[in-house]
Parts: C-alpha cells; sequence; structure tokens
C-alpha cells in the first residue's frame, strides 16, 4: 500500500466513526431516555417492633430446644464395636 492509501483509509476510519456515534446517538438514545427514576429507600433504623403475639407466643414450641429420644445415654462413638466379649 502506498502512504496515500494508509492516509485515505484513516481519514474514512474516522469520517465513519464520528458519523456512526452521531447518528446512534440520535436514533437509540432520545432525551427523556437520558434520564432515570429511582424510588426512595426507607430509612434503616435500629428499632425492633415485637412480633404479632398471635404467631409468636410464649407457649409455643421451642424449635431450637434440643430434644432427647430414649433415656439419654448416648453412644460417643456409634460405629465402634465394644470389646466386651
Amino acid at each position: 500500500m502506498k502512504k496515500n492509501d494508509l492516509t485515505l483509509l484513516a481519514v474514512v476510519i474516522i469520517f465513519s466513526t464520528v458519523f456512526a456515534v452521531i447518528i446512534s446517538s440520535l436514533l437509540f438514545t432520545g432525551p427523556d431516555e437520558q434520564s432515570q427514576t429511582v424510588e426512595k429507600v426507607q430509612v434503616i433504623t435500629s428499632e425492633f417492633n415485637e412480633p404479632n403475639d398471635e404467631y409468636f407466643n410464649n407457649e409455643s414450641i421451642n424449635p431450637t430446644k434440643l430434644i432427647r429420644v430414649g433415656d439419654g445415654e448416648s453412644n460417643e462413638s456409634p460405629f465402634i464395636q465394644p470389646n466386651n466379649q
């Protein structure tokens, strides 16, 4: 390629890039679409309201309480056979 060909190619690339940016900004983004609204967020406070007594009361079952079934003796290592033979 000659020096004139490279210069012409560079000018065409620059011109087409500028033209594409201008046309795309006119077609795809109008003035109404450039602004955006967001909803406001409530302020987080350290207050904690007590839950409704209808659902959370003192007489309800506590699911985090340990439940034992049987006499309460536990086998610390259930997979090891005792040597009582």
